[in-house]
């Protein structure tokens, strides 16, 4: 079993930046592909980015590449997702997600933490 507990969410402005952090608690982290998610009010939750056990590999959205940027430290049993030049559109809640490998599907996860609001104002 494996806790998962997002952080760093805010209230900022358009083109502002944020860094998520996501805290897991199982001994065997390192072991994991993690994955980054979001979901706006009346919208289906989305892939952001996902990086693999060793952060040897990344996977990202379209929509957020070039501005989003996954992390880990295994050490700290911590996964990152640094965002920049945010946009309104970026509003949503972010869930970070464990799982065995990288893949962009919500069903390729098997961990997942409460989420943590990001709200960008223009």
């Amino acid at each position: 079993q494996v806790q998962l507990v997002e952080s760093g969410g805010g209230l900022v402005q358009a083109g502002a930046s944020l860094r998520l952090s996501c805290a897991a608690s199982a001994r065997t982290f390192g072991s994991y592909a993690m994955g980054w998610f979001r979901q706006a009010p009346g919208k289906e939750r989305e892939f952001i980015a996902a990086i693999n056990w060793s952060g040897g590999s990344t996977k990202y959205a379209d929509s957020i590449k070039g501005r989003f940027t996954i992390s880990r430290d295994n050490a700290k049993n911590t996964v990152y997702l640094q965002m920049n030049s945010l946009k309104p559109e970026d509003t949503a809640v972010y869930y970070c997600a464990a799982g065995l490998v990288v893949v962009s599907t919500t069903g390729g996860y098997l961990y997942w933490g409460q989420g943590t609001q990001v709200t960008v104002s223009s």
